[in-house]
This record gives structure tokens, C-alpha cells and sequence, in this order.
């Protein structure tokens, strides 16, 4: 790439997104292909694990150990590595005002390392000829984590919940290991009620653990070693503009900007994960019940539920909590959002009873312009928090038929529901909803239907021996060539039928004054809008006009999760074909298709509703769009396979 088109000398040319967060991994109305520099991470694993089982009387006992040991190599950045851009709109692009720009200049190498430990034991008690009970404990342990020079680099919060200005570097990223002792208990039966074969009861429950052993990714891009530059001070000290290129890749870091220090200074952008973080824990628990139909046909019906807490919230803890106005003359709202940012160059007023975020305009501090954040030399932050959580309730039907005559399938329908707060851990498993929390003061604003909740799914798959050849119903006198050319067929098959996944729209720039820089902030439903919100078509599959933005310094009602994108059908066959050739030794033919209807499963739409900013917004062109298949179209592949 020519020098002068990229921001950071030396490397890729860099991301450009117009209408959407800083990130080309969270939604926007235009992002260009991301120009991240090569990232590298590496894990290596040693494990070893010994189980012992023996049997007396009615009793099955089992015990084992478990130790792993991880580390955990991190080189490069996942985002920012190439300098990102963001403007709010085209025009803004051509004009080369950017609302946002990110760099990290020199990313260091940072090992991380962890032990874990387990250790259970269990009995399978048969005490009955048909009732089976079975009683478990287990206990999981980890030593923490920690980088392998005493540079972890972490943030930490004061008792009022504001992050501090610079990080605390260390052997451990956390303060206080809550995996020392994890003891979980597990239970199941196994119950034929009429003693004669034809039925099966089981029912289990149990609680998990989610060890904390792969994080390095959250805390490596802070500073010193990688840390992620904010370039708002200097874009505004050169009037808007965004101080062009290229930028100085190996040169010491400004410092922080902070009480006393003037321009130049930088502030960042933290990860980083609660220090004191507790272990992500799961409760399940199911209930099944079989009933043999025919000799070999089985129906079963289950139930499966859980209910998980401690799981981990992406948020920006550098933000102010929400306010309900006391005023019967109303309150002025907008957040961090600039006077220039807000439309009339004022902050609109809030009736009585509004929860909103207080007009807080931005100051200036020894030349640096500064956001009226908690901290406010620091940038938005994304760190993971343990405050979440969520629960499945689900509903299994399926029907198997064993081998007979040649033909076994099985069909399966499930209905399900996940409600949590967060599925978007990670930016890029985002598409589909808001990549993190509205606010961490108002987590409930949050619940709703998992990105990844599937309301119905139904599978099923075949295999049938085709009755051609010697010995079958067809051709059974056959023999010689005839014989290899008809025999030896099977016909396989896999069908897959299931709704969409959920969708949220979503306003292209921080509405609601958080200061987040992601794109977070949902529309208001509009009450004037009549007709259907889902038009399922690919240039709109929903109407933006059923959207309104909401008064700056307030969240949207939408919601999370609201509405659900395309569903998805797909079928695969195969026929095989099986050729002896002498003892002990097979020619397999294999003639495969995959989505042989070529059916168009498409993926999410654009959820990008609005672009601009609070005073001056439109709606975006690509409002609905889909751009992208959710699978490939009609692949066909032919193979021989020699068995010996």
C-alpha cells in the first residue's frame, strides 16, 4: 500500500466506518474491509487427568482428577492494530471530520499463564431392577491469572464506581480469586415405571462452572504495552480535521491526560475485566420421557432448562448513571453530548418523571477538551463484568427409527427461549444485537431474547439401503456384474428447517449521551407508523419508518431483540455406492450435495436505522439491507474412499 493512504506508517491501511461505532466489527450503515495489522495469539494446553471405577453390591462408584495448565501468548491487537476511523455520515467523511478515531501504536507480546484443578466422585446406586439413582460432587479450582513478567495491566474502580485514571500493573489481573473452591453438586435417575422395557424416565440436574482461563485478549490493550489511543484531543486540536497521515508507529506514548498535563496527551480506551470477578456458573436441569411405539420406533418428550448468573457483561463503566427528572418545569438531557451535537445547539428538556441523562457539555481542561465522564481522562472503556444473567426453558419431540429394513432416521422439533443481558461478548458476535450493555446502571433495560435464542428448529435425518441387488426385494437374483452394478446403494439425508434469529435496529450514533462508542442506543417504536414492521423483502426485510429517534439524553423503547431476521432451510443428500473387490477389501463411491435445492438462506439485515448525530440524523439508505447468505449455494462434490 502506498504510504500516504495509511494511518499508522508501516502497516495495513487502516478501517473506515461512516454511520456506526469505531469499530468495523460492530453494526454500521458502511464499513469498509477491516485493515487490522497481523494479530497473533497462541494457547498451549498440558493436561493430564486418571479416573478410577469399581463395583460393590448395588453401588458403581467413580472418582478422577483433572490438572491443566494454560498459557496463553498474545502479539498484535484484535482491533485498532491499523489506526479506525469513524465518521457520522458521507458527508462528514468527504469532509475528513471523523467523530472518532483509535491507533495502537507498539503492541507487545504478554504471556499469560493459569492452573486449573478438579477432582470428583460419584455413585450410580441400582436400587431397583428399574430405578437407577445417581449422586455426584465436584469441585474446580484455578489459580487466577497471571502474565509471565508481572505486566498485567488492569484497571481499577474506586467505591463509587469510577474507573481510575491509569491501571494497576502486576503478576495477577485480579485481586481476589473466587475459584478456590467450587463445589457442585450432581444428581440423575433412570426409571422404567411399568418394568417391562417400554418406557424410560430420566431426570437430572446439575451446576456448572466456566472456568476464567481465556482473557488475555481483554486485558493486553491497555496501556503501557498495548495501549489503545483515543485521537479526540487531537482531532479537535486541529479543528476537526483528522491530523493527517501517516501517524508515528514506533515512538514513546504521550501520557495520560490528567490534573496538570497539558496538550499533547492521550486518552485511552480500556478492556480489562472486573479484578474481582466471580466464576460464570450454570444450574440445569431436564426431564425425558421415551415410550417405545413399535419394535424399532421411539417417541421421546423432554424438557430442558438452566439458569446461569455470573456470566460476563460487556459495558462502558466510564459513564454516568441515569436520572428520573424532579422537575415539574422539566430537565435538560443530553448527556456528554456536545451543545453542537444537539439539535438548536441546546439541550432538549424532559417532562417530569423522565429518566434521562443530564446535559453534561464538554470542558476544557490545560488546552485539552475533555468529555464530563466519572473519570474524564479516560475514553469509553469495554471491560467484562460477572453481572449477568440468563435462563433456557425448552421443549424436545423426536422420533427415532432404528435400523429396519434398511431405513433409520430421526426426527426432532425443539421450541426454545434464551432471555439474558449480553450475548455479544466479543464485538464480532454482535451482528445481530447491541455489541454492549445501553448503561451498567440500567441492566434490565438489557434483557430480552438472546442473539443466538432459536424459537423453532426442526432436524431430521435418514439412511436407507436401497432394495436392489442379491438377497433384496428387488433385483434378488441378480448376480455378476449386475449384481455390483445395482447393489451395495444408500440414500442419506439431513433437513434443517428453523425461524431466524433475533434482530435489534439500532441508532448509528450514541443518541443517548453515554459517551459509548460503540453503537449501542436503540430507536423508539413509532406510534404514528401503521402497517407491518417486517417487510421481508431483501432490500428492506423491516421499515424504517417504524422507527423514531428518542429525545437526545434518553434510551429508545424498541428494545433488545425485538424482532427476528430470516429463518433458514437447508437439505443435504448423498448416495453411496459400496463395490467389493476382494476379501477384506471395499471401494466406496460417494456422489454428495449440499443445499441441493440451492435454497437462499439469507443472513441478518443491516440494523443500522439512523446515521448522523442527535441534531442532524437521517435515515440510512441501507436501513434493512442484506448484503450476505447465511450458507453457500449448491455444492456438489463426488469421491472414492478404498476400505482395507
Amino acid at each position: 500500500m502506498p504510504a500516504d493512504i495509511v494511518f499508522l506508517e508501516g502497516g495495513n491501511p487502516g478501517t473506515l466506518v461512516i454511520g456506526g461505532g469505531i469499530g468495523a466489527a460492530a453494526p454500521s450503515a458502511i464499513a469498509g474491509v477491516p485493515g487490522n495489522n497481523p494479530s497473533r495469539g497462541i494457547r498451549h494446553y498440558f493436561t493430564y487427568s486418571d479416573d478410577v471405577r469399581f463395583i460393590k453390591g448395588k453401588h458403581s462408584w467413580s472418582m478422577g482428577g483433572w490438572l491443566l495448565k494454560a498459557q496463553q501468548s498474545q502479539s498484535g491487537v484484535a482491533l485498532s492494530s491499523a489506526g479506525n476511523v469513524a465518521y457520522r455520515d458521507i458527508l462528514g467523511f468527504l469532509r475528513d471530520q471523523p467523530s472518532n478515531a483509535i491507533v495502537t501504536r507498539n503492541p507487545s507480546t504478554l504471556g499469560f499463564r493459569t492452573t486449573e484443578g478438579a477432582w470428583y466422585i460419584q455413585d450410580d446406586m441400582k436400587l431397583r431392577s428399574n430405578f437407577t439413582l445417581r449422586l455426584g460432587l465436584r469441585h474446580e479450582m484455578t489459580n487466577g491469572w497471571h502474565e509471565v513478567a508481572g505486566r498485567c495491566s488492569n484497571y481499577r474502580y474506586d467505591p463509587g464506581f469510577v474507573i481510575q485514571t491509569n491501571p494497576l500493573i502486576a503478576d495477577s489481573c485480579i485481586d481476589q480469586n473466587h475459584a478456590k473452591l467450587l463445589l457442585q453438586p450432581r444428581v440423575g435417575l433412570a426409571w422404567d415405571p411399568t418394568g417391562t422395557g417400554s418406557w424410560a424416565v430420566r431426570a437430572a440436574f446439575g451446576i456448572h462452572n466456566d472456568l476464567i482461563d481465556n482473557i488475555g485478549i481483554r486485558v493486553q490493550p491497555n496501556p503501557p504495552f498495548s495501549a489503545r489511543e483515543s485521537l479526540v484531543p487531537a482531532i479537535q486540536a486541529a479543528g476537526g480535521f483528522l491530523p493527517l497521515l501517516p501517524l508515528k508507529k514506533n515512538v514513546a506514548l504521550p501520557p495520560t491526560c490528567g490534573p496538570g498535563i497539558s496538550a499533547p496527551c492521550s486518552i485511552y480506551q480500556p478492556t480489562g475485566f472486573d479484578p474481582n470477578m466471580f466464576t460464570s456458573t450454570v444450574q440445569i436441569w431436564d426431564l425425558t420421557v421415551e415410550r417405545q411405539l413399535a419394535r424399532d420406533l421411539v417417541l421421546s418428550v423432554g424438557y430442558v432448562g438452566s439458569q446461569s448468573y455470573h456470566t460476563n457483561l460487556t459495558m462502558d463503566s466510564n459513564t454516568s448513571p441515569m436520572e428520573v427528572c424532579q422537575n415539574p418545569q422539566g430537565c435538560r438531557s443530553g448527556g456528554v453530548l456536545a451543545l453542537s451535537q444537539l439539535p438548536g445547539g441546546q439541550a432538549p428538556i424532559v417532562p417530569l418523571g423522565t429518566t434521562y441523562l443530564p446535559s453534561r457539555p464538554p470542558v476544557v481542561v490545560n488546552g485539552v477538551t475533555l468529555t464530563q465522564r466519572p473519570n474524564p481522562y479516560v475514553d469509553y472503556t469495554q471491560p467484562f463484568f460477572g453481572w449477568g444473567t440468563a435462563s433456557y426453558h425448552s421443549l424436545n419431540v423426536s422420533v427415532l427409527k432404528r435400523a429396519a429394513r434398511g431405513l433409520t432416521f430421526k426426527a426432532n422439533y425443539a421450541w426454545g427461549k434464551v432471555l439474558d443481558l449480553n450475548s455479544a461478548i466479543l464485538a464480532p458476535s454482535g451482528e445481530n444485537e447491541p455489541p454492549e450493555l445501553f448503561s451498567p446502571y440500567n441492566r434490565h433495560l438489557n434483557k430480552g431474547v438472546a442473539a443466538y435464542s432459536l424459537q423453532h428448529q426442526f432436524n431430521s435425518n435418514f439412511s436407507y439401503q436401497l432394495p436392489f441387488g442379491s438377497g433384496q426385494r428387488l433385483g434378488s437374483g441378480a448376480s455378476g456384474w449386475m449384481n455390483r452394478l445395482i447393489g451395495g446403494w444408500q440414500w442419506n439425508g439431513i433437513v434443517t428447517a428453523q425461524s431466524g434469529f433475533p434482530i435489534t435496529p439500532l441508532i448509528g450514533f450514541n443518541n443517548s449521551g453515554t459517551g459509548d462508542g460503540g453503537v449501542v442506543d436503540v430507536p423508539n417504536l413509532n406510534p404514528n407508523f401503521k402497517g407491518p414492521v417486517i417487510l421481508g423483502s431483501v432490500d428492506h426485510w423491516f421499515d424504517p419508518r417504524a422507527f423514531t429517534v428518542p429525545l437526545a439524553g434518553t434510551f429508545g423503547n424498541a428494545g433488545r431483540s425485538t424482532f427476528r431476521g430470516p429463518g433458514l432451510f437447508n437439505l443435504d443428500t448423498s448416495l453411496f455406492k459400496r463395490i467389493p473387490i476382494r476379501e477384506g477389501v471395499t471401494l466406496q463411491f460417494r456422489a454428495e450435495a449440499f443445499n441441493v435445492l440451492n435454497h437462499v438462506n439469507f443472513a441478518f439485515p443491516n440494523q443500522v436505522v439512523f446515521q448522523g448525530n442527535s441534531a442532524n440524523y437521517s435515515y440510512s439508505e441501507s436501513a434493512g439491507e442484506i448484503t450476505n447468505t447465511a450458507t453457500p449455494s449448491r455444492q456438489l462434490q463426488f469421491a472414492l474412499k478404498l476400505l482395507f
